[in-house]
């Protein structure tokens, strides 16, 4: 499966690079917002590229409950709201990352480094495996239409 992958992703760059300007940064922009859904869903369902669940987070002394009762159990869900995870697509290929204050918290949890150098358990909130290969080469033949 991996070597019919990277046959695939030969033929598409190839494809790609024949393409007009305009027409590549608007197919390159569809696959760019593809990963990012496919990020996304990811994150939701609390699991790293490689498929292994994130490290739980440590319980608050008051419990789940916060001041207006709500029960938050899920982290990240702001996080990976297309307002702060954006894409970027330019000639060179495209970039699915976080802008902000909030790539400073999404760095930290990436790499396990805290504010001031305190150890958080590393959660990896982007990456690009195997699914999400196959996610943009879908992607780009559906819209070929091939």
């Amino acid at each position: 499966m991996s070597d019919e992958l990277e046959v695939l992703e030969e033929w598409a760059g190839a494809l790609l690079a024949k393409l007009e300007p305009g027409e590549r940064r608007k197919l390159l922009g569809q696959v760019a917002r593809d990963l990012r859904r496919n990020q996304q869903r990811r994150i939701a369902a609390q699991k790293a590229p490689d498929g292994r669940a994130y490290a739980p987070r440590k319980r608050p002394r008051g419990g789940l409950r916060g001041k207006r009762g709500r029960i938050r159990s899920q982290m990240f869900v702001k996080l990976r709201t297309a307002r702060w995870m954006r894409t970027e697509v330019d000639a060179a290929g495209v970039a699915v990352g976080f802008v902000g204050r909030v790539a400073r918290i999404a760095r930290a949890h990436q790499l396990g480094r805290g504010v001031g150098g305190s150890d958080l358990p590393r959660r990896r909130l982007l990456g690009l495996e195997g699914e999400d290969r196959k996610v943009a080469l879908d992607s780009i033949l559906r819209l070929l239409e091939i």
